[in-house]
């Protein structure tokens, strides 16, 4: 492999990079595997697989924020796709060691920042819960129209 590959191509290094410890792994010997950039590219894809479980959390907290101060605005009906779809992008990425990595404090915390921009923005200000209501059982799994059941009413200061 060329040298700097990894920088221009990383598609093309990570493709021969598993080839190389796939054939290590049947006891071939190879030289040229990239074991610096190999270790720190496993390391970070379990980190990114969490980010990304973290950011349809986080999407499903605004849209479940977004029903709870407008529970009768027109886009609720969509608040609700979304949130379904969101919960079943999280699923498909989630695995049982996430959930000890999990901070669902942090995320609400991310998702009430952004709701309070939008607030801001519309000049609609709400009193956002300062701890958060959710666990990640339901925000995963529960049927998208019961989740905000058990939110309180947010009304307008």
């Amino acid at each position: 492999m060329p040298d700097g590959l990894y920088e221009r191509d990383i598609l093309t290094w990570s493709q021969h990079q598993a080839d190389l410890l796939r054939r290590l792994g049947r006891g071939e010997r190879v030289n040229d595997v990239d074991w610096a950039h190999a270790a720190e590219e496993i390391g970070g894809l379990g980190l990114s697989e969490l980010h990304a479980v973290e950011s349809y959390l986080i999407l499903i907290m605004v849209d479940l924020l977004k029903i709870q101060a407008s529970p009768d605005s027109d886009p609720v009906d969509h608040w609700h796709e979304e949130i379904a779809a969101f919960q079943g992008n999280a699923r498909r990425r989630f695995t049982p060691f996430m959930r000890q990595r999990l901070d669902l404090d942090a995320l609400y915390a991310d998702a009430i920042r952004q709701m309070r921009i939008g607030d801001r923005r519309n000049k609609i200000p709400h009193p956002w819960l300062e701890t958060n209501p959710f666990t990640l059982d339901p925000l995963l799994n529960a049927d998208p129209d019961a989740l905000p059941q058990g939110l309180p009413a947010a009304s307008p200061t």
